[in-house]
Order: C-alpha cells, then sequence, then structure tokens
C-alpha cells in the first residue's frame, strides 16, 4: 500500500537517511525496468537489489485459468528477471542480489501451489545460474526461501494455515522479522563469501 510506503519513506528520512518509494507493477516490464531507473537517479547507485514481489493462486492445478498461470509468472517469474537484468547494468563490485524464493520451490507439502511452487522453483535455478555468470564481477545471487510467513497473502488464520503451520517442525507461522533478519545479513559484508545458495528460513517446514 503506498501509505505504508510513505510511512516508511519518512521513517528512515527521521532518521537521517535518504529514501524513495516508488509504485510499480511487477508484471510491467516497462515500469519496472523504469522502476530501477529512477532508484539509481535518486541514489546515484545501486548495491543492492531484493526481488520480493510475488502472487499465488491457492487453488487446484486443475482449477486454475491459463490467465491465472500468466498472472503468477508474469511476476514470480518474467518481473524477476527483467527487474534483475535492469539493475546488473548498474551494479558494482561487492553488490547483492537477492531473490524472495520459497521452501515450495524445493518441497511441495501442502495441495493448491502447484503453479506457485512452479515459479519458485524456476526462481531457484535462476538465482544458482546467475550467481556463476556474475561472481567474476564480485556480485553474489541468494535465493531467500520461506516457508509460512504472516503476511497479507497467506495470513496466519486463513483458510490454507491449517496445514502449512501443521507441516512445520516449529507448529507455528513465522513473522516477516524472522525473514527480514536473513535478507539484512545476506545484503550485508557479513556474507561476502555465500553465493548460490538457498536460504530456507520456514520453521522446519523442509527438514
Amino acid at each position: 500500500e503506498a501509505s505504508a510506503a510513505f510511512a516508511v519513506v519518512k521513517a528512515i528520512e527521521l532518521s537521517g537517511g535518504k529514501a524513495v518509494a516508488i509504485q510499480a507493477d511487477a508484471a510491467d516490464t516497462e515500469a519496472v525496468k523504469g522502476a530501477v531507473e529512477k532508484t539509481v537517479a535518486t541514489f546515484g547507485r545501486l548495491d543492492v537489489l531484493v526481488n520480493n514481489a510475488g502472487t499465488a493462486i491457492p487453488k487446484t492445478f486443475e482449477e486454475t485459468t491459463l490467465d491465472e498461470m500468466d498472472r503468477v509468472i508474469d511476476i514470480n517469474v518474467r518481473g524477476t528477471l527483467v527487474a534483475t537484468q535492469a539493475a546488473l547494468k548498474h551494479m558494482k563490485p561487492g553488490g547483492r542480489i537477492i531473490m524472495i524464493g520459497s521452501s515450495v520451490g524445493e518441497r511441495v507439502l501442502v495441495p493448491g501451489l502447484v503453479a506457485y511452487s512452479a515459479t519458485k522453483g524456476a526462481v531457484k535455478m535462476f538465482s544458482q545460474g546467475l550467481s556463476r555468470e556474475v561472481a567474476s564481477r564480485g556480485i553474489t545471487v541468494n535465493n531467500v526461501q520461506p516457508g509460512p510467513i504472516d503476511t497479507d497473502l497467506n495470513p496466519a488464520a486463513g483458510d490454507w494455515a491449517v496445514p502449512q503451520k501443521a507441516a512445520t517442525a516449529l507448529d507455528r507461522y513465522g513473522h516477516v522479522d524472522e525473514v527480514a533478519a536473513l535478507v539484512a545479513f545476506v545484503a550485508g559484508p557479513e556474507s561476502s563469501y555465500i553465493t548460490g545458495a538457498n536460504l530456507t528460513v520456514d520453521g522446519g517446514m523442509n527438514a
């Protein structure tokens, strides 16, 4: 939501930082490219890209329409490819590319996520392949794979929550802060020797 984005910008500015909120549809190629260019124009550089946009259609594969499949692919895969390609034009040694994949990109324990898991599997392999291509430039590429996290897309009190919670070893949904902490680590200097990794934060769902 725009209001939430602007609230984050204000908080960063009040703490002495610089921030900008840019609205773009991840399925719109030109909008994604434009967002990257506006970011570079604002800050003069681009050090970290987090491909966080994603969507899912929680229904059985046979009930999923082609339009719904296209939407999931456009946002989860195509949008990620476009944003990454645009960002790489500006990245220098020490750059970080971070994908937000999913634990179901490796192992699917609940029904209704066939199309979604297929796109996250694609993101996983994209991360691994790209890490080889850009390593010589000093850029790392990693894939953070959340399990069931309490968000608007997958609420802990939602219709699909019970089987997901039961599949975790910790018997609970995760919190966004727990994912953010891992992303912050991967974006920082301490992770300089980590690349091509699939880092799962899923409460033991895939254990």
